[in-house]
């Protein structure tokens, strides 16, 4: 009896929601690598817009962070998009966690509770639509003392950056033509494929200097473009896309080193480096501005307040407020080029006044004098003709 009770219990389904884990403190590395029915553990302090929906397109059956999803620094917006979407969320279960859980070893999430099978191992907070709402409207007050340390790090940057911001140097040279030209650059921000789709036309008609930034470079040629100019790190780039890019651009430390140049050489693809402290949609923009863009049309950048402090990665905050006022006038957002270049007139409407127009005409010959004059004409060149053909057969 004890045996039958020991085999029905193991194959009853324990509750709650199992996966496979996929664990990696790295989260660019571990979104690459995720599957769908998966469970991401991962290491992310104030969990960003960017990677929530990454997860959620992955189609992720739970989330385990080892640190705080909502730390109240300022209202990220990672956590409302993962609960929104109904998947499981467990917070501040602690970096110990990361060691406990083999990559590939199955686990499963109930009330809080990471567990393998029946083994508790990790125990953090499950978040819920409420829990989320009420910590972000704490995080609201975490804003000015943020804003404070932004204002702090946006001037130490200026005292590192000044030459590159202020006069170029250190901008790479590059063989595609920039200057005097539109230059359109797409980062993978929210919304970025269906913001490039939207700017079709207006690619047709003023064919930019077309710079895809990290992922976005995949974006572009998934889409049917080919990429003027590829600008990220190589290992998070498919392979495809930097061999069919015309220019390959990959940013490097201050101090020059650049990790993702390996790859690149074991393509045999030529590469030129970027050295700054910036991220790199920044310095995709620095890299069309120096270079002479008489306009840059950005498609999947921060444009609020919330998501510019969302970005994950304060430190290059101010490369992108800077970044911006260098700009000026000149950056201008994918969106709104869309929406003042969109054919206003449907084909439909075109094909309907031109038939309107010659039902006119020939309603107007019809009925006139001058109609039957040229109706003669018309006979008259028609008989001769009818009459020149008989006669080369005669």
């Amino acid at each position: 009896m004890k045996l039958n009770g020991l085999l029905s219990r193991s194959t009853e389904a324990l509750p709650g929601v199992s996966g496979v884990a996929r664990v990696d403190r790295n989260t660019q590395r571990l979104l690459r690598r995720i599957g769908p029915g998966e469970i991401a553990i991962l290491d992310a302090l104030d969990l960003d817009r960017v990677t929530a929906e990454a997860l959620v397109r992955a189609e992720v059956a739970g989330v385990v962070n080892a640190s705080p999803s909502i730390s109240g620094r300022f209202p990220n917006l990672g956590p409302e998009i993962l609960v929104g979407a109904g998947i499981p969320l467990i917070d501040g279960v602690g970096v110990e966690l990361l060691r406990k859980v083999k990559d590939g070893s199955k686990v499963r999430l109930l009330d809080g509770v990471v567990y393998a099978g029946e083994k508790e191992l990790g125990r953090g907070t499950a978040q819920t639509p409420d829990s989320v709402a009420d910590q972000m409207i704490e995080a609201k007050a975490g804003m000015i003392a943020q804003l404070e340390a932004f204002s702090a790090n946006t001037m130490e940057f200026l005292r590192a950056e000044r030459t590159l911001i202020l006069d170029g140097v250190g901008v790479p040279e590059v063989r595609v033509p920039i200057k005097g030209r539109h230059a359109l650059v797409v980062a993978p921000g929210p919304g970025h494929a269906q913001d490039l789709k939207r700017l079709s036309k207006y690619i047709a008609e003023h064919n930019p200097v077309l710079i895809g930034v990290d992922a976005g470079a995949d974006t572009l040629r998934s889409q049917g473009f080919r990429p003027d100019i590829v600008v990220g790190d190589p290992n998070g780039i498919d392979a495809e896309t930097l061999k069919r890019g015309r220019e390959v651009v990959v940013p490097a430390q201050p101090d020059g080193h650049a990790p993702g140049v390996r790859r690149i050489q074991d393509l045999g693809i030529e590469a030129v480096t970027f050295p700054a402290s910036g991220n790199t949609e920044d310095l995709a923009l620095l890299l069309a501005d120096t270079h002479g863009a008489s306009l840059v049309v950005t498609v999947g950048f921060q444009a609020t307040l919330t998501e510019f402090l969302d970005h994950g990665r304060a430190g290059s905050n101010p490369s992108t407020f800077i970044t911006r006022l260098k700009l000026g006038s000149k950056i201008v957002d994918g969106r709104a080029v869309a929406e003042l270049h969109r054919n206003r007139v449907s084909m439909g409407a075109i094909l309907l006044l031109v038939g309107t127009a010659l039902l006119v005409v020939v309603a107007a010959f019809l009925v006139s004098d001058v109609g039957d004059v040229y109706l003669d004409w018309f006979q008259r060149q028609w008989s001769s003709f009818i009459t020149w053909v008989k006669g080369l057969f005669a």
